[in-house]
């Protein structure tokens, strides 16, 4: 497949008209959508796309010999490997698994790996930057197994404090890691991790679902064992994510879920599992969905990830540089605010003594979509010493617009708590 790459900055305003619901009101404003980082929008490429696999093409996968069946299991496996070629998995054929989710990815991981290939007395590196998709299935398997989990800290400048490093590796057979906060942006340097990971012995799995919409991944390059990541948070459909992991490893793990698909043979008193990767997509897997998937992930190459990485990067340093300047003292945002190429485009903050949830409410009164709470990360909020944050987070369809509309609003809610 050939994807043609507009050259220059992105057009806002002509991308916007891509979205049909940014072109709707709330509260009579125009709709103001901050919250990509929990779940971005769909441009109609995908809608279509999804419109025209249920009118035309429905069958189940893998299973009809009927024209639409087989033309449904096509598009399903072409969605496979545009996947792989996003990511640029070597073998995308046998390593990307479809899964609902980045959560329930992790949980493959840490039930399949984690269960039956953690060794012995091994212990778990994980990161206080987590998400709670990458926290708790491994609290379940301490919990289980009475493995030790150990944490990476985070240090005052939003960062992780690698200077413990060597010892906290010691001993340890599996690192789970962000590589991109969704609470703080901080974009996590995987190298010295991995490398003093695989020099343990240890594999590293890696939550990507904040990296891979807003930067160019090769897994190869970033050298981890495993990479999660969902659809919902890249332009695609919701009920669909990736787990990529290294073939070798998914050989020798066994299945997560049992039932149909998974299976090469089933007799009363056992059962043999089918080959990779469907051993791991047990049940009739998201069909449509993987077409919204592999349209979406056509509508990110066509605008050119470089490109998208750049106009985010711009988006989040004239952010900060307007509210900064505007609101001051008032105003406290959580995560790196130097280095930004090395940050993404997510602005967690504290506005005066507001509660998160208060100031939320007055922006949607203004017709501005933020999220606000522990944003699924309340190790993290124990870490920054608060209980919630507003977050605003910024995609391809947000323009400079879009911060002057978030500023104006803060004074908003500041005249009207007084």
């Amino acid at each position: 497949m050939t994807t043609t790459v507009e050259a220059g900055p992105l057009d806002v305003t002509a991308l916007r008209r891509e979205f049909p619901i940014l072109q709707q009101r709330s509260h009579g404003r125009r709709l103001v959508y901050l919250d990509s980082a929990s779940s971005s929008q769909r441009p109609r490429a995908v809608l279509d796309a999804m419109d025209h696999y249920y009118e035309t093409t429905h069958a189940n996968v893998h299973r009809g010999v009927y024209a639409i069946a087989e033309e449904a299991t096509r598009q399903f496996e072409m969605a496979r490997r545009a996947v792989g070629r996003f990511i640029k998995a070597p073998r995308p054929e046998v390593e990307v698994i479809f899964t609902k989710n980045a959560t329930e990815a992790l949980n493959l991981v840490a039930h399949s790996y984690g269960r039956h290939l953690l060794p012995d007395r091994k212990a778990i590196l994980l990161t206080e930057l987590e998400h709670h998709a990458n926290i708790v299935p491994w609290l379940m398997l301490a919990a289980e197994r009475g493995v030790e989990l150990r944490y990476l800290p985070v240090g005052d400048d939003y960062r992780l404090d690698l200077r413990d490093l060597d010892r906290l590796m010691d001993g340890v057979g599996l690192v789970g890691v962000s590589t991109m906060s969704n609470v703080l942006g901080t974009i996590t340097d995987l190298s010295p991790i991995v490398q003093a990971a695989h020099a343990a012995g240890a594999v590293v799995v890696a939550d990507a679902s904040q990296l891979v919409p807003h930067r160019s991944v090769d897994v190869r390059a970033l050298g981890v064992d495993f990479l999660a990541f969902t659809g919902h948070k890249m332009l695609g459909p919701t009920g669909i994510g990736v787990l990529w992991g290294r073939e070798e490893l998914l050989d020798a793990m066994p299945p997560f879920l049992g039932g149909g698909e998974m299976i090469r043979d089933v007799r009363l008193d056992g059962f043999t599992p089918n080959d990779l990767p469907w051993k791991f997509e047990a049940g009739t897997p998201p069909i449509a969905e993987a077409v919204g998937l592999h349209a979406a992930i056509g509508f990110l190459e066509s605008l050119g990830m470089n490109r998208v990485a750049a106009h985010e990067t711009d988006l989040t340093s004239r952010a900060i540089e307007i509210l900064m300047e505007r609101h001051g003292d008032d105003l406290k945002i959580f995560g790196p605010t130097t280095d930004l190429p090395a940050r993404g485009g997510v602005l967690s903050l504290a506005f005066r003594d507001l509660h998160a949830h208060d100031l939320a409410q007055v922006l949607d009164a203004e017709g501005i979509c933020i999220r606000a709470g522990h944003h699924c990360a309340k190790p993290l909020m124990r870490r920054l010493g608060v209980t919630a944050t507003a977050r605003a987070s910024f995609y391809v369809y947000n323009g400079e617009d879009d911060i002057q509309a978030l500023s104006d609003a803060l004074d908003v809610a500041a005249a009207f708590f007084g």
